[in-house]
């Protein structure tokens, strides 16, 4: 399976992509003939051949669908996973080639600096005049918390992203070209192990996963990938800062980590107060572990004899205290002159405690941190900076990050659930006639004013364990563990109230009875996000809520939905939503002098909010970054920016890069933006009114199931949440967005990601603004990002193939396919006439051609998925038909071809 278009050239520093992407090839072609057949292999070859010369040359798809039509299930399964197993070493080798890239740029030095990352975010703040006192008093306040959420946008099995590791691992051996003839073959043994052990493994498990599986599968990334690059990711900004201004400086923490696993109820009766107090337990659990095997190796290096260096008296007398403390533990005599080594075994004892709930336990991690910061300080004033400094510091950075708690929990739930649950014991605020007399009606009990009766059944009691489950895991893991409480669909001040109300009833308070938690509304549709900073206003009006952000040092912070937004008004509206709303609300909360953060619920589809972050950043309002990045991370966009170790550095230097420059030096303002604002506002009732013509249409629900695979997607085991948010209704409204996005991109049409686009741009046009869209399109970092956006899901559909998806829908094929083939045309032809680029990804060339390279491999999937889907529909759609085992193996491929799922 060799690239065979001479004609397509590389640039230079990816020839070693080329020449890794023709050994893998060639590697699965041997598989694939050992493990199929001679025979199989050449059929893949045909139509691999075929498939280019079919796209190469314009043919019809009909040239390459003929062929493929009517296969047998197993036959069309294994051509299908054949080409899957091609994009599957793809990835790798263009994941593996991005390290190899980072390592060219570390060694030319400061001189050439990878792009966006630290080295480079200083040298840009250095050159717009920072200097070290500005940099120093900044960082303490940046705050930068990846969140980790189980939404089910990872197509591909666990075990299979285990064996993928192996191949990276020996991929990545062979970079510097200093292996043994020896090592190189086993290297390439552990390549064919791995990539025949996939062959033979399913594409998905027989079951959905649960809770802990998710769990677990989020556990991996932060255990065994960002705990061990923590610690270099400061010495590298450190590294940065010294070589950018000559002088170090004493490192804050940056970076912390949360999660939603175990804790997002919304729409997921898996989720309660069980498996919330089972996260907790299961998080500690990990981080403890990790801790204890790193102290248990580090007593081993911290080997040194009293006899022979000092050592702090303080250092003595904690070893003194701790024998004390534990006096069951013996020290072996061999190791009686070595205080550090015999301290350190006393602290991994009490470690095991805290984890037990022991009498030695630690109170919290801050406890640990002064062990190890009383050792290192000791180690430091003894000639110890090279005898362990190096692996305590490590420690250290890993306990200020982590703590003991692992990531900090949020817990979510819909504003529906929380008025069912207060209406079982409080009838008044069923009758109450709008959210203003239910918060008059919140307000007392919300204060602790008056007392909310204990729940009588049903949500209220499931709500009333949740926060008492809060409550204790607050007492016995600290209010580090404790991410937010997180409100889906907050429409209103009584909202918020709401859940200060169950809190209370939940002993969620601190010591002065005030509520323990941030509470977090959610403005995730078009009319939310044009009210959100009104009801920001009202919150910050309310008595009841303002003594409640006093106890919580006076910040709020906001979740900003993407995915709900898109899916309810189009791709501008939300976009434009979102811009709009932040710089409102930035002014509307320093007005009441509340510090404001901003949590984006991204997704991964660009439709879905998803994107580089350092453009995400870059085009962000001034002043709503302010130091603050909280962000979702969910899915394949895990498993891309954090599932290699080097990678996962890189992304999170880049993201530290993007909010130190945004943040110190934000780009001056433009007093254009303003004129530009209406043109915005314009644009997006357009482009709105475009795209709910064609989803408000009475058969549009009907035509999308028809002409997507929404159904085969339904039945695969991604996750533990149901594609519904409520009951059997099957409007729009009530789909999630994620099969929303992730039927539309399988398809090849990527609807959520442009639709309505050309309509709202034709429009403008009309009125007179090209003038203004071309301004922006080449100099508003907010416009000129989302067209790129917009560009890049369109660079990845193919309205031909769509077309085919389409024809599913009988009579209905007719009536909305030539609506989508017309806005398709209109906003390729805008794209093009605004940015003057000869191509939708003029601008970003390697994407592009990995755009080109790719789509003569998904090709004969998606024409595959189109035959069998007909075949499977006529046949009654049924459960055990080895036609949908085919079809999810389709699913699976054409999202390792298009990295892009939900």
């Amino acid at each position: 399976m060799n690239e065979q278009r001479s004609h397509i050239r590389f640039a230079t520093a990816d020839l070693p992509l080329r020449d890794d992407v023709r050994q893998l090839g060639s590697l699965v072609g041997q598989m694939l003939a050992e493990q199929v057949s001679d025979n199989f292999l050449a059929e893949v070859e045909q139509v691999r051949t075929h498939a280019i010369e079919r796209r190469e040359s314009g043919q019809p798809l009909a040239q390459l669908a003929q062929p493929l039509a009517g296969l047998a299930p197993e036959q069309a399964e294994s051509l299908v996973r054949a080409f899957a197993t091609y994009f599957q070493v793809v990835n790798i080798a263009e994941r593996v080639h991005r390290i190899r890239r980072r390592r060219d740029y570390q060694r030319a030095g400061s001189a050439r600096p990878q792009p966006d990352g630290l080295h480079d975010a200083l040298s840009r703040l250095k050159e717009q005049g920072v200097g070290l006192e500005e940099l120093a008093a900044w960082l303490p306040r940046i705050d930068i918390e990846p969140v980790f959420t189980a939404h089910p946008t990872e197509s591909v099995r666990r075990v299979l992203l285990d064996k993928e590791q192996i191949m990276v691992g020996a991929l990545v051996n062979g970079l510097d070209g200093g292996r043994t003839p020896g090592e190189r073959a086993a290297d390439h043994a552990r390549l064919r192990m791995a990539l025949t052990s996939s062959w033979q493994t399913s594409d998905s498990a027989p079951v959905r996963p649960t809770v802990e599986g998710e769990r677990e599968h989020v556990g991996y990334y932060l255990t065994r990938v960002l705990y061990r690059v923590v610690p270099v990711f400061y010495e590298t900004l450190d590294q940065a800062i010294v070589q950018t201004y000559g002088a170090s400086l004493e490192l804050p923490a940056l970076l912390r980590f949360g999660t939603w696993v175990g804790g997002d109820m919304d729409g997921n009766p898996n989720v309660d107060a069980g498996t919330i107090a089972a996260t907790f337990a299961a998080q500690r659990d990990a981080v403890l572990g990790l801790y204890v095997e790193e102290i248990e190796r580090l007593g081993s290096v911290l080997s040194q004899s009293s006899e022979r260096v000092g050592v702090a008296a303080a250092v003595l007398q904690r070893l003194a205290d701790y024998r004390q403390r534990l006096p069951q533990v013996q020290a072996s005599p061999r190791h009686a002159d070595m205080p550090y080594r015999q301290l350190l075994g006393l602290v991994a004892q009490r470690l095991r405690q805290t984890g037990s709930g022991g009498e030695a336990a630690y109170a919290g991690p801050q406890a640990l941190i002064d062990d190890l910061q009383l050792m290192l300080d000791s180690l430091l004033a003894n000639r110890g900076e090279q005898a362990g400094a190096f692996a305590l510091r490590r420690l250290l950075w890993r306990v200020r990050t982590f703590g003991f708690h692992l990531a900090r929990l949020d817990v979510r739930q819909e504003s529906r659930v929380h008025d069912a649950a207060l209406a079982e014991d409080l009838p008044a605020l069923a009758e109450a006639a709008d959210a203003t007399a239910r918060a008059a009606l919140l307000a007392p009990l919300a204060a602790g004013e008056q007392v909310l009766p204990a729940a009588c059944g049903g949500e209220g009691q499931r709500l009333q364990a949740v926060f008492a489950t809060l409550a204790a895991a607050r007492a016995s893991h600290g209010d580090g563990a404790l991410g937010n409480y997180i409100i889906s669909m907050a429409h209103s001040r009584a909202d918020v109230l709401a859940v200060l109300a169950l809190a209370r009833r939940g002993g969620l308070l601190d010591g002065q009875g005030q509520v323990a938690l941030d509470v977090v509304p959610l403005f995730e549709t078009i009319d939310d996000l044009a009210h959100a900073t009104a009801t920001l206003r009202d919150l910050f009006a309310c008595p009841v809520y303002r003594a409640h952000l006093a106890a919580r040092g006076n910040r709020q912070t906001v979740m900003l939905g993407y995915s709900d937004s898109g899916k309810d008004g189009g791709i501008v509206a939300s976009r434009w939503g979102l811009q709009r709303a932040q710089v409102e609300m930035v002014q509307a909360a320093h007005q009441a002098g509340i510090a404001l953060g901003f949590f984006h619920g991204r997704g991964g589809s660009v439709s879905r909010g998803g994107g580089k972050t350092t453009h995400a950043v870059q085009a962000a309002p001034r002043g709503s970054i302010d130091g603050h990045l909280r962000v979702t991370e969910q899915g394949e966009v895990i498993h891309r920016k954090y599932g290699i170790r080097a990678l996962a550095l890189r992304s999170l230097e880049q993201t530290a890069g993007a909010v130190l420059r945004a943040s110190l030096r934000p780009r001056p303002a433009d007093p254009r933006e303003e004129a530009w604002k209406p043109v915005m506002d314009l644009l997006a009732a357009h482009s709105s009114q475009a795209y709910r013509a064609l989803v408000g249409h009475r058969e549009f629900m009907t035509w999308f199931r028809q002409a997507t695979p929404v159904d085969v997607i339904e039945r695969m085991t991604l996750g533990s949440r149901p594609a519904r948010r409520l009951g059997s209704d099957a409007g729009l409204s009530n789909l999630r967005a994620i099969p929303w996005v992730f039927a539309w991109s399988q398809a090849r049409a990527g609807i959520p990601g442009w639709y309505g686009v050309g309509s709202g741009l034709q429009a403008l046009v009309n009125a007179g603004h090209e003038p203004a869209l071309r301004q922006m399109a080449q100099q508003w970092p907010f416009f000129k990002a989302f067209l790129d956006d917009v560009a890049m899901v369109m660079s990845k559909g193919d309205i031909t193939i769509a077309e085919s998806f389409s024809a599913l829908s009988g009579p209905l094929h007719g009536v909305f396919f030539p609506l989508l083939r017309g806005e398709h045309a209109l906003t390729l032809h805008w794209l093009g006439r605004l940015t003057g680029n000869t191509s939708l990804l003029a601008q970003d060339p390697r994407l592009e051609l990995s755009i080109r390279l790719r789509n003569p491999y998904i090709d004969p999937m998606s024409v595959l998925q189109v035959d069998l889907l007909r075949r499977w529909r006529e046949a009654g759609s049924h459960d055990d038909d080895p036609l949908l085992r085919a079809l999810k193996a389709c699913v699976n491929g054409v999202a390792q071809g298009l990295q892009n799922t939900g």
